[in-house]
């Protein structure tokens, strides 16, 4: 039986156009998300469970990631999944890899399922490479406030919300636990604290450059602005620095729509985006900015079902392919018969 959510998605004031669009969400899709997961593979060592993905060990040689259909924001996980989610995270994320890999190595191996990744056991860097390009978001926030700071950086004085950098700028976080924050630190920071060797940072800013620009690059074939995004590294048995995790996908990365870009700038207007901020909009409007004492808002059928279409509409944006739905019935019976199936190989 079908669910029907008909949503207002656009509307083109100059125009005086509506344009409405009908979704279809099936209560089988519904209902089968990826909560958590408690596989036991062959030769499994241990389970780490992140705050949207679940990693096995195995034998310490391989990682097997799933991306479960979780939604966090402000480092807080929310309590109902959303349809789809995983698997469109899991895919863009490959694909970007795959577009990457000959100026960037990856710990990507294979994908047996459409919401698993397999790949190089690795030792992550406790720190998070966040680099933008425009003065957006967190770093927008910060500006407002009057600072001029940011991990060390100084931003231009002068810049209004969405204005672009001179150049981009490299302003990493902590890698913190589930339940806690990642917090701002400078490149002085972790040096100083020892938290990455000098040698090792060396590389992994001159990864983040490169991931960065050739991220525009592939935004720009799109019609799209990379604005921000953030990187994680693992160094491998041998010691070779690797991009682990996912890449230039809607939660890790920010997008604007080039068409109308600067005509927007110019007249003080929001500017079109595709990330996961709509989901952080959602919940600072309705009191919620994972601070302490905060209550997290009501997430009803018809909100779930509307970042569930949200996020295959940024999926087919970033990727130019359309996105097709895995199937949902079985699903966890699903990803262990294939990850099994490549284990076994």
């Amino acid at each position: 039986m079908l669910r029907f959510l008909i949503s207002i998605l656009y509307q083109e004031k100059k125009k005086k156009i509506s344009k409405i669009v009908i979704f279809a969400q099936t209560t089988t899709e519904f209902m089968n998300t990826i909560n958590e997961t408690n596989f036991q593979f062959p030769d499994q060592k241990s389970i780490y469970k992140g705050k949207v993905r679940e990693v096995y060990n195995i034998n310490n040689q391989l990682l097997v990631m799933i991306a479960t259909d979780r939604l966090s924001a402000f480092d807080v996980i929310l309590p109902r999944q959303i349809p789809f989610k995983g698997q469109i995270l899991n895919q863009i994320a490959t694909k970007m890899m795959n577009e990457t890999a000959d100026i960037v190595p990856n710990w990507l191996l294979a994908n047996p399922d459409e919401n698993v990744a397999v790949g190089y056991l690795c030792e992550p860097f406790k720190v998070e490479m966040v680099i933008r390009g425009y003065m957006s978001g967190h770093a927008a926030r910060e500006y407002k406030l009057g600072k001029r700071v940011l991990c060390g950086v100084t931003m231009p004085e002068g810049l209004k919300e969405n204005d672009k950098f001179p150049t981009p700028i490299i302003t990493p976080s902590t890698k913190a636990e589930n339940g806690e924050h990642d917090e701002d630190i400078s490149r002085e920071a972790i040096l100083s604290k020892g938290i990455v060797s000098e040698e090792d940072y060396v590389v992994l800013e001159d990864y983040t450059r490169k991931l960065f620009e050739r991220g525009t690059e592939i935004a720009a074939k799109r019609g799209l602005i990379l604005v921000d995004t953030k990187y994680e590294f693992g160094k491998t048995k041998d010691g070779k620095i690797v991009l682990i995790d996912e890449i230039h996908t809607p939660d890790s990365s920010r997008y604007f729509y080039a068409d109308g870009y600067q005509e927007r700038q110019n007249k003080g207007e929001a500017q079109k985006q595709l990330s996961k901020e709509f989901v952080r909009q959602w919940l600072i409007e309705n009191g919620f900015q994972g601070q302490d004492g905060q209550q997290i808002p009501e997430m009803n059928d018809e909100k779930i079902i509307e970042i569930s279409n949200r996020y295959i509409e940024l999926y087919e944006q970033i990727t130019g392919e359309n996105f097709v739905k895995a199937s949902t019935e079985n699903v966890m019976a699903r990803i262990e018969k294939n990850v099994n199936a490549f284990l076994a190989n």
